[in-house]
């Protein structure tokens, strides 16, 4: 059978999906050029959070080693000009954290050279394949909310150096996420297209004193900002992740609003279980294989895309009844110790028990 499978798209979760299939005794033909270039090529910074469940799976592919990430063992999460508040710890999911932040040019250089160093076939362009595999992206058949916001990047520099906590606050205009990151702070700012250009444009002074004003009143001093951009923001979700002899994973199937740092986790348990699947399918593009493999995924990308929607919507707007009853909810997740490791091990694993 010619091609038997062909991935398009070189980034993480390709190399994720190649990786996984040489683990599971199948080979596959990874389409794509090497996503490091193509990452310098935009000089643009992506701060990734990665949760503990897709430490495990790089574990697995040997990619996790080269990389020096920033862990996460506590999220406090609370809401500016309201009262509430939430405490995620590692202890709360019985892991060693809740995540870890690298860079996604560092993570797509990493499993690139796994790839590289596992013998898996990289070629610029894919020919005829029992089954393609996409990975290159957003997909142009996906149905598209649009959240009218964009997403402000930024390095910031602190003093005290940041430790292992991540910070999620929800105000007016968007949620706002600090990252620890090498010491230094990653900002994911979500924000109105208009305020996210002023931000971007604005004095380093001017940009830390809106920072430390949306932040709150906490002992930490920014003292730098560096690596400023913006991205739009929005949900796409293709009708079905799969078709005649067609795949869909990753942000080819979903792609999601950064507000839990879930896309990219996601996709590399999109990667994972089609690896699963396919490894014993005597022809993987058969529609049986391929219902399978959806009816797998069903409910861990909809409830990820549901949650994280639910999220990004009702977490924003002055009103000061929707500000009161989410203040009562973080209130409640914070008094409620099985509430906290359930939403915690959910956020990491999906619908999943282990990845």
């Amino acid at each position: 059978m010619p091609g038997e499978i062909s991935i398009l798209g070189a980034g993480p979760v390709g190399c994720a999906l190649a990786l996984a299939l040489e683990r599971a005794g199948r080979t596959a033909l990874l389409c794509g050029r090497r996503p490091a270039a193509r990452q310098a090529a935009r000089s643009a910074f992506r701060p990734i959070a990665l949760s503990h469940a897709s430490r495990v799976i790089l574990e697995r592919l040997g990619a996790w080693e080269s990389l020096a990430p920033t862990p996460i063992e506590t999220i406090h999460v609370s809401q500016a000009g309201a009262p509430g508040r939430t405490r995620l710890t590692a202890a709360d999911a019985g892991v060693p954290a809740l995540g870890y932040v690298v860079d996604y040019g560092a993570l797509a250089e990493a499993l690139y050279a796994r790839a590289e160093a596992a013998g898996v076939r990289i070629v610029p362009e894919a020919g005829a394949a029992a089954l393609t595999v996409h990975a290159e992206g957003a997909s142009q058949e996906a149905r598209e909310k649009r959240y009218q916001q964009e997403a402000v990047l930024a390095r910031v520099e602190c003093r005290p150096a940041a430790g292992s906590t991540a910070y999620e606050r929800f105000t007016s205009q968007g949620p706002l996420a600090l990252l620890p990151l090498a010491g230094a702070y990653a900002v994911v700012w979500g924000t109105r297209p208009e305020r996210a250009r002023e931000l971007v444009e604005a004095p380093q002074a001017a940009f830390l004193e809106a920072l430390a004003a949306a932040f709150g009143r906490r002992a930490v001093e920014f003292r730098a900002v560096a690596e400023r951009g913006r991205v739009p923001l929005a949900l796409r979700v293709r009708a079905s992740p799969v078709g005649a002899r067609q795949v869909y994973v990753g942000n080819a199937a979903q792609t999601l609003h950064p507000v839990a740092g879930q896309g990219l986790n996601l996709g590399l348990r999109d990667a994972w279980e089609l690896a699963r699947v396919l490894q014993d399918a005597d022809d993987p593009g058969a529609p049986h294989v391929l219902a399978r493999y959806a009816a797998r995924r069903r409910l861990d990308a909809g409830a990820t895309v549901r949650v994280t929607d639910f999220l990004a919507s009702a977490f924003t707007g002055a009103n000061p009844l929707a500000a009161a009853a989410r203040g009562l909810g973080m209130l409640a997740l914070d008094a409620c110790t099985p509430a906290r490791r359930f939403f915690a091990r959910r956020m990491i694993y999906g619908s999943q028990a282990i990845p």
